[in-house]
């Protein structure tokens, strides 16, 4: 599970919306950093003991973009859930949505995900999704141990150092940052997916041409390997009322931008009593001393 996230080294008030959303289109889009590490141990994992890998993201059309990405580091196939009334979701209704979509998917032994998003920094979802797909979940992992038959080791940060622990598949894993570094993209996975397309931006080719047909365009692609599975809320045959806003409990009730002032200061001379003094101020307010 992967996330495109906006860029909130940028984020301010003025990007927020009246209901305490995020207007993604004043903010960069990028590739949220654990996820990118999350699908790293999911590719050791594939060259170690085999497998597929499937990377799922929910999100707008241009969230396509990072599934590109995770096909050029050596995914073997991506799908979009894209729909209006996804959006505004919080981690609840994301979880609904993303545990519906795996379903749909199919069977599977391992889900990789993040420990958190940038942009929300709840590390809620992962966990979310393992409960409702009713699976074991180890979360704040750091390395795959080992793997053999039904069981799976996995080494997991701590307060005050690591755990291993023993899983059975199926198993929902959420991976911190520092389980290692995402490979860069192999230049002929680029040449073969860069024209990758999911349903949606077919769509939109076709609406730019009527000499075009959505359906024969997604022939063509899938007969290329190079169309990307899209999910709607009608191919998912969910309950709107559990999606987006709609499906969200979780409200944002005030978003303000924190202002760094200046106070009183006082200047030091730069001689030996200048530095006495300071000293001194420092030891009396218990700074240090």
């Amino acid at each position: 599970m992967v996330k495109q996230v906006p860029d909130t080294a940028n984020i301010s008030g003025q990007v927020m919306k009246a209901d305490g959303t995020v207007n993604r289109a004043k903010l960069p889009a990028i590739f949220n950093p654990e996820d990118k590490v999350a699908l790293e141990l999911a590719l050791q994992v594939k060259d170690r003991f085999g497998g597929k890998v499937t990377v799922i993201t929910m999100g707008p059309p241009k969230a396509t973009d990072i599934l590109r990405e995770c096909l050029y580091m050596g995914a073997d196939e991506a799908a979009l859930i894209s729909d209006r009334k996804f959006a505004g979701a919080d981690t609840l209704a994301t979880s609904f949505v993303l545990s519906e979509a795996i379903k749909k998917i199919g069977k599977f032994d391992l889900i990789f995900s993040g420990r958190q998003a940038i942009d929300g920094d709840t590390a809620q979802v992962g966990p979310q999704t393992a409960e409702k797909l009713q699976v074991a979940q180890v979360t704040y992992a750091e390395e795959i141990v080992s793997a053999k038959g039904d069981k799976i080791t996995i080494r997991r940060k701590v307060d005050e150092g690591y755990e291993i622990l023993e899983a059975t598949l199926p198993v929902l894993i959420t991976v911190i940052k520092e389980a290692g570094e995402p490979r860069p993209f192999k230049a002929k996975r680029v040449m073969a997916y860069k024209n990758a397309r999911s349903l949606l931006e077919l769509e939109k080719m076709a609406d730019s041409n009527s000499l075009l047909s959505v359906d024969r365009l997604k022939e063509d692609y899938l007969s290329k390997a190079l169309f990307i599975s899209t999910y709607t809320l009608d191919e998912l045959n969910i309950d709107p009322g559990r999606c987006g806003l709609a499906g969200s409990p979780t409200k944002v009730h005030k978003v303000a931008s924190v202002k760094l002032g200046g106070g009183e200061h006082e200047s030091i001379e730069p001689t030996k009593d200048g530095l006495r003094s300071l000293i001194g101020k420092l030891a009396a307010d218990h700074i240090f001393g």
